[in-house]
């Protein structure tokens, strides 16, 4: 008989592996909508069917656990109840043996403590008191609350025009988003509890890049009342849109040559071609809105006095400093600076020399891609955390990695090494990643000894400040650098004014800027005594079917190959095909109209 046997998966494992993936898929679908208690209560009891039954913490412990949750959503417990889930799940947190218990116990402890509203509502109410999300997933996830689901049925429908139409009705820049917006929708996707989420920005850029015609938008009578809009990024461009909808007469007054902000002098070409981000700034200048270039404003008292509103948007375009010792030597260079530079068209020459880029964002990515087709021999980014916490986007890493960009993790910059007064390296301090700080796992310094990347060029890029002090000085309350505004965008103090955007929120995504435009516009509308609407319902939307649950995977656009694509400043990223879109489209769950979508209300049709 034999001793050993080799390890065949069974078909129980094959079962139960199934179900590990659809629970991973359900988690990884970031709902807005269940009641903290009851998902709270739902964590603990599967993490009580894992317990090997060892330890009494985590036997018994996370089963009375659960009991004390259930009888809160009941409606049995007493007011000493939540005390006794906080002890409880501190006694697991700090007792179990294992990971088993303690991290259930400290997420139980996390969730008792970060929701005690919501137990106590229960408590008291017998029902849950958490204020749920009104719209369908994807919406609710998208900042200017765009009528996802909605464009997409008239993309697969082949009416790629009112699908344009219907996205601008609320983020007059679907051009832009469908070529660099970080689609936080589609976190929320709940096709990714099938299979794969939406690959909903796709969509949105192959609307745009195949309009049958273009159009004109419904435009309200003229109001006569004038407003001034200071920054002409994605926030006051957005602003400015929809108040010229609205009737008003509206000047863009901008301190730069161009309009665009950070979409011109933050995003390189490769990602956003010039001739379209001007295609579709004209688009909007087109509906009667005045511009003021190379305007600068730092005294708001005669914007005030000469318009009826003032809309505050100036973007974030300075620069932030290391506080290293060498960085005023000649080669240290802000990634502004450099993208800056690059947004005029004046592209500088690396020809031959070494880079290093200091930064774990986009803006980082960015410069260093900017730095390998400016020239550059070698251009390292070093970044003080690992790869896996860097805040930009996985594509942008990725697509930094396959254009020769060196990856240096885990080095925390120190000094800059310097010659006669120029940069001849950057001294770095190797890293250990630790606990969390601030929400990400934080390094501290290794017990191994500094070093020296040797480099002509040093780019920083760590983060964008506010040029707000000229306005502080005007009485403008600030914090940190920032503007400070009521949600409605009103400056407290300040009749009449108003802002929004990166000078308010700090340094954000486009999609964020827009909503900060859409909903300054709407309350200037208001402030300026109208109640205009932006009305959705003019469009015949297609008639809703349903079509099964097939699975099928999400269609992903591909890039240009990289040693083709890094010596030029095309566009890497290809659109999705005609037979990509419509398939991608037809995967659509449509959760404005069946099941929860419809429940709630289904697609909001104005604003």
């Amino acid at each position: 008989m034999a001793r050993l046997h080799v390890m065949e998966r069974s078909d129980e494992q094959v079962v139960m592996d199934n179900l590990h993936k659809a629970i991973e898929r359900r988690l990884s679908v970031s709902s807005l909508a269940p009641c903290p208690v009851e998902f709270t209560a739902a964590f603990v009891e599967m993490c009580a069917t894992q317990s090997c039954g060892k330890c009494t913490p985590c036997r018994v412990g996370l089963n009375l656990l659960k009991e004390l949750m259930d009888s809160v959503l009941d409606g049995t417990a007493e007011p000493y109840t939540l005390d006794l889930i906080e002890e409880t799940a501190r006694t697991i947190y700090l007792t179990a043996d294992c990971a088993i218990g303690y991290e259930a116990g400290e997420m139980a402890l996390e969730a008792i403590r970060g929701f005690r509203d919501d137990f106590e509502y229960h408590l008291q109410h017998h029902a849950c008191g958490f204020s749920q999300s009104q719209l369908v997933p994807c919406v609710s996830g998208c900042p200017a609350g765009v009528d996802i689901p909605g464009y997409i049925s008239l993309v697969e429908a082949g009416r790629n025009t009112d699908a344009v139409r219907l996205i601008r009705a609320d983020n007059p820049l679907p051009l832009v988003c469908g070529y660099v917006c970080e689609h936080p929708c589609e976190m929320h996707c709940r096709r990714g509890m099938v299979d794969d989420p939406m690959n909903i920005r796709g969509l949105k850029r192959y609307a745009v890049d195949h309009m049958e015609h273009d159009y004109r938008p419904d435009m309200a009578e003229p109001t006569g009342k004038r407003v001034a809009v200071v920054g002409g990024g994605p926030a006051g461009i957005s602003c400015a849109y929809y108040l010229a909808v609205m009737g008003h007469d509206v000047t863009i007054v901008e301190a730069r040559h161009h309009l665009g902000g950070m979409l011109r002098y933050g995003i390189p070409s490769y990602r956003l071609p010039r001739e379209l981000l001007d295609s579709e700034i004209q688009w909007i200048l087109d509906c009667g809105i005045h511009v003021r270039l190379d305007e600068k404003v730092s005294d708001l008292t005669e914007l005030r006095r000469d318009f009826d509103a003032v809309y505050l948007a100036i973007g974030a375009h300075s620069d932030r400093k290391l506080g290293l010792e060498g960085e005023d030597a000649e080669g240290v260079v802000s990634a502004v600076q450099m993208l800056r530079q690059i947004g005029d068209g004046d592209i500088p020459d690396f020809s031959g020399k070494r880079v290093c880029v200091i930064g774990g964002g986009n803006v980082a990515m960015d410069v260093a891609r900017s730095s390998v087709r400016c020239g550059a021999d070698k251009v390292t980014i070093v970044y003080r955390r690992r790869v896996a916490d860097m805040t930009a986007q996985d594509e942008e890493i990725a697509g930094a990695s396959a254009e020769g960009c060196e990856l240096l993790e885990l080095n925390a910059p120190m000094r800059i090494a310097t010659k006669d007064g120029h940069v001849t390296g950057l001294v770095v301090q190797p890293q250990i990643i630790g606990g969390p700080r601030g929400g990400r796992p934080a390094p501290r310094p290794a017990d191994a000894p500094e070093r020296t990347i040797p480099c002509d060029l040093v780019l920083v890029a760590i983060g964008q400040a506010i040029e707000s002090a000229p306005f502080g000085a005007q009485g403008i309350p600030t914090s940190r650098g920032r503007i400070v505004a009521d949600k409605d965008g009103s400056i407290e103090g300040f009749d009449g004014l108003f802002s929004g955007g990166d000078c308010v929120s700090g340094p954000a995504t486009v999609i964020r800027a827009v909503n900060a435009g859409k909903v300054a516009a709407s309350n200037i509308d208001n402030y300026l005594g109208f109640n205009h609407v932006i009305d959705k319902n003019s469009l015949q939307m297609p008639t809703v079917q349903f079509k099964g649950k097939i699975s099928c995977a999400r269609c992903e656009m591909t890039s240009r190959e990289a040693a083709d694509r890094k010596e030029d400043w095309k566009l890497v990223e290809n659109g999705l095909t005609k037979e990509e879109a419509l398939q991608e489209a037809s995967r659509c769950l449509r959760c404005d109209h069946f099941g929860f979508g419809a429940f709630r209300g289904g697609r909001i049709m104005q604003w």
